[in-house]
């Protein structure tokens, strides 16, 4: 061969093994293609032809377990439990009327049970469950299970339900769940589908409603096959979401309990807080009601009878009602009047029953008046034409200052969204509500606590909490352990302590002076001692046409236009521990029926509910201890409700 034909035949040879080189790789390609066609097409046939019928694939949500809400020692305040209902699919049924009368000889059910009942099959489609009745018991489930074959249709369920079990000694404080309704879905913008779940429940009040989001948790899914009409088919995947988040208050169960059985049928409410960290240990309104109630949907008879009853049960009235303070505001009269150097606590004014005031006459409450009366004796006694007097020398302007400080007249963010803010009045807030001057007259009204001044309970104990500190003491009503909770910083107040030690010693001859107006509900026992004061605000003053009727005190009129009493105090004296604040409504005055309401709520917390009966006066033992012995008999035992991994 000659160079030339060798050349020719090497590149022959090599163009040869390159076809053979790429021939390879395309039939090992090939090879593959095939293999995996062959996996999707027989292997995984099933799984592709569900995801590619995507009108055939859903997601369900599954309700995701309620947070719960304990007190701070662990008790439980609100839970969730196994709820047994018994549930209907139309389409099953057949003859819907003849499966219900046969359901009914078998299970309590209301008329309203089947009128609901109706309506939502009327709503729903054939396919779909409606419950029937809800929340029966084990023994109505059973007796169920053992005829289904007779009830078509019928299916016993479990699942779970929101239970209170102090049922109405705090209602006003944690609130209650209940169905999603419309205005609850038109609330939000977009409303998380958990809403939409059939019988899923929602926060409708106080706690349960405030801290809505942190309860109710996030949702699980599963993925389910269903037919073209929407009916299950079969479960295909499921993922469980998470539970709500729990809940800790400062509250002490116990206490709320006592405080709540003490106030028994007044229409009442107090506060009781920690002097130091500002915990809220308690906070009742009565009378109240059963929250479970609510739950699955109160019927209109009962909802009526509590819009109807004129003790506004309804009403949280430690944070919705606001009330004239009284003489219990005149501590902010006094320490205005300290603090702006026109007065000293020796100072004194001449008390003859009234004062004369742009020609008109404002009496103090003893007609016959105090005599000489200095700081001490003013709120020892009660003095009104004494605070008439600093008034009207000091101005509005400085004790509205004051009384904000204290803690009057402003929200107090316990995260409940429903606290009244009260009115401490101002020349400005005269002249742009009213369109009217300010009066030297008013001003004389509101240094005792009347007038325009309102306040609320909740913001009484504050009051009382910051007098016995000297510190902007701010309420608290969740603990540290749930997510924001705990004790918020605090600063001293800007008060002369020789001031504020003048008006505590004054607060403390209130209860154990015998001439104070508190003395009769004293406590003897030296680390049990409190110092308060008393308080009754007029809501109406008695007319002429009353007067003609022989109508002469407050004691003759009808219960709605009786004064309103009240108490506030701080205890022990030597080392404050617990502020009270106690209101009745339309209860006279407030060293009879406040001052006795508040001094045994403080010794109770005060000793851990053991209140001693030697922490009494002689004469009043043999009366609390048959008082002890009834309140025993209505409080709850709260040692089978306790959460042992708080």
């Amino acid at each position: 061969m000659n160079k030339s034909e060798n050349h020719d035949h090497r590149i022959s040879n090599r163009m040869t093994r390159r076809a053979a080189v790429v021939g390879l790789l395309q039939l090992g390609f090939a090879g593959a293609l095939a293999l995996r066609m062959r996996n999707l097409q027989i292997e995984e046939a099933e799984q592709f032809r569900l995801l590619a019928e995507e009108n055939r694939i859903n997601v369900r949500l599954i309700s995701p377990s309620r947070g719960e809400i304990y007190d701070r020692n662990g008790i439980i305040l609100a839970r969730n439990e196994p709820s047994y209902r018994i549930t209907l699919i139309e389409e099953d049924a057949g003859d819907v009327e003849r499966v219900l009368g046969k359901l009914a000889q078998l299970v309590p059910m209301s008329s309203e049970d089947l009128e609901r009942t109706y309506a939502e099959l009327d709503r729903n489609p054939s396919f779909l469950p409606v419950t029937v009745v809800d929340r029966v018991t084990w023994e109505d489930v059973s007796r169920v299970a053992i005829n289904t074959p007779v009830l078509p249709g019928i299916t016993p369920e479990v699942g779970l339900s929101r239970y209170y079990p102090l049922a109405d000694n705090f209602t006003h404080v944690v609130g209650y769940v209940g169905p999603v309704s419309t205005r609850d879905l038109e609330r939000h913008q977009n409303p998380d589908p958990l809403l939409k779940i059939p019988r899923f429940q929602i926060g409708k009040s106080r706690l349960e409603a405030s801290f809505e989001d942190q309860l109710r948790g996030r949702a699980g899914t599963r993925q389910v096959e269903v037919n073209a009409t929407g009916r299950i088919m079969r479960e295909l995947r499921r993922s469980s979401g998470e539970a709500g988040e729990n809940v800790q208050l400062t509250v002490d169960a116990a206490l709320q309990c006592y405080v709540q059985a003490r106030l028994g049928e007044e229409s009442a409410s107090a506060v009781v807080m920690d002097c130091k960290s500002g915990e809220i240990l308690a906070m009742t309104s009565t009378p109240s009601y059963d929250p479970n109630k609510f739950v699955r949907g109160i019927s209109h008879t009962d909802y009526n009878a509590l819009l109807e009853d004129e003790r506004k049960p309804l009403v949280s009235k430690a944070l919705q009602g606001i009330y004239p303070p009284g003489s219990t505001f005149k501590m902010i009269t006094a320490i205005a009047a300290l603090e702006s150097g026109l007065i000293n606590e020796k100072t004194k004014v001449y008390c003859p029953g009234h004062l004369e005031i742009s020609g008109k006459k404002k009496y103090c409450w003893k007609r016959g008046g105090h005599g000489q009366v200095n700081l001490e004796k003013s709120l020892r006694e009660s003095c009104d034409v004494y605070y008439y007097e600093v008034a009207l020398k000091v101005g509005i302007k400085k004790i509205a200052e004051v009384a904000r400080r204290y803690g009057l007249g402003i929200e107090h963010d316990l995260g409940l969204e429903v606290e009244a803010a009260g009115l401490i009045p101002s020349k400005e807030w005269k002249k742009r509500t009213k369109g009217m001057d300010w009066l030297i007259g008013d001003t004389a009204n509101a240094s005792i606590g009347q007038g325009d001044v309102l306040t609320s309970p909740l913001q009484l104990a504050v009051m009382t909490a910051r007098i016995a500190t000297g510190k902007d003491i701010k309420p608290v009503l969740l603990n540290s352990n749930s997510n924001g909770g705990g004790q918020l910083p605090t600063t001293d107040l800007e008060d002369d302590p020789a001031r504020l030690k003048a008006v505590r010693q004054a607060m403390f001859n209130v209860s154990n002076k015998r001439n104070g107006t508190a003395y009769k509900s004293r406590l003897i026992k030296d680390k049990f001692r409190m110092a308060g004061k008393t308080g009754t605000s007029q809501v109406f003053s008695i007319s002429e046409a009353e007067r003609k009727k022989g109508i002469t005190s407050n004691e003759d009129r009808e219960w709605n236009r009786r004064d309103h009493a009240l108490f506030v105090c701080y205890a022990p004296f030597d080392d404050p521990k617990v502020a009270v604040s106690v209101v009745v409504e339309h209860g006279g005055g407030g060293s009879k029926t406040a001052a006795p309401i508040a001094r045994d709520i403080a010794l109770f917390a005060l000793s851990d509910g053991e209140c001693p009966l030697d922490a009494y006066p002689v004469k009043d033992r043999e009366h609390i201890a048959e008082q002890k012995e009834m309140l025993a008999k209505i409080l709850p035992d709260l040692s089978s409700n306790k959460n042992v991994e708080i």
